[in-house]
């Protein structure tokens, strides 16, 4: 079957991954050391997959709190050779250890004083001769049929990219609110970096008093579309919500006396509230721990300035 070429595919490139455990030395930890302490930028460089490769590790390193980008050898020739400055580390990748365009930047930045990481899958290139430290990506096969293709070998350089990366994310302490500050168009960086002003509703809300009809604001929950109604008294102050559950067990206690009740009689007192400096990543947290869709915003007077519902935390 087709799928048994996949299955394949994947079994090659995860054992080429875990190959890599028993080739771990001194060296990996001397790499790690050498990027924590630049400080400068990490310069990531290589040619065709490599490249490819090395782009995503550069990306990878800078999202997770190490200033870095990608550059490509040929473009060094040409001018970009002053993107390269004292204090900065390069990160070389050439599996096969001998690719031209990376030989001919070595003696560039030897020159310039500049240490040079090597990811090579031949511990005996020049490449990694020239290396202040050499990590070692060798794989006994590729995972295409032709055993050509660089299949398990992007495999293991993009695992020894993210590995370095992850150490790098426990030396330096980093955590999501600091993930969030490189990532903020992203849904982390939406929770973290937003707050419950930037998205609650704050016109037309569902509002009732203590004497409105229990049947009443029945109508104003369906109005407001957020389902529920907020209880305020004469100073706006939040005395209670009248929630769709709330009308549900009301309708079946009292049957046809409901229309006797105030909301007063049937509303939840003490509901769970925010407040409109609360950021999206809590309000989503209060949301899920007490099983609630909606939170009513107060100020710092207890007085309603709007609602944030589940929809708006996670959109």
């Amino acid at each position: 079957m087709i799928k048994d070429f996949a299955i394949k595919c994947f079994k090659d490139e995860a054992q080429a991954i875990l190959d890599l455990i028993p080739m771990l030395d001194d060296n990996f930890e001397k790499a790690v050391n050498m990027v924590f302490h630049c400080t400068g930028k990490v310069i990531v460089t290589g040619v065709g997959k490599s490249g490819h490769v090395g782009e995503k590790m550069a990306s990878t390193l800078a999202s997770l709190g190490t200033p870095s980008f990608f550059l490509n050898p040929l473009d060094a020739f040409h001018g970009d050779l002053g993107m390269i400055a004292e204090g900065d580390v390069v990160i070389a990748i050439s599996y096969s250890g001998y690719t031209d365009e990376l030989l001919r930047f070595i003696p560039l930045l030897i020159e310039r004083n500049i240490p040079l990481i090597g990811i090579t899958g031949n511990p005996d290139s020049l490449l990694a001769k020239y290396s202040v430290c050499h990590l070692n990506i060798k794989v006994d096969h590729e995972a295409d049929p032709l055993n050509l293709a660089p299949t398990s070998s992007t495999a293991t350089t993009m695992a020894m990219g993210d590995a370095l990366a992850c150490a790098l994310v426990h030396l330096r302490h980093f955590n999501s609110k600091d993930f969030a500050q490189f990532h903020p168009g992203g849904t982390l960086g939406k929770r973290l970096l937003s707050y419950a002003k930037d998205y609650m509703v704050t016109e037309n809300l569902p509002i009732v008093t203590p004497d409105t009809k229990f049947v009443d604001s029945i109508i104003t929950v369906s109005n407001g579309k957020l389902g529920l109604a907020i209880v305020v008294d004469e100073e706006n102050k939040l005395l209670g919500i009248i929630t769709d559950g709330d009308v549900r067990r009301a309708v079946q206690k009292y049957d046809r006396s409901m229309f006797d009740l105030l909301v007063t009689d049937v509303m939840t007192k003490n509901p769970k509230t925010t407040h409109p400096g609360t950021n999206l990543s809590q309000v989503d947290e209060i949301l899920r721990k007490y099983n609630i869709h909606a939170l009513v915003v107060t100020d710092e007077a207890e007085k309603v300035v709007g609602i944030i519902d589940s929809f708006r935390v996670i959109s």
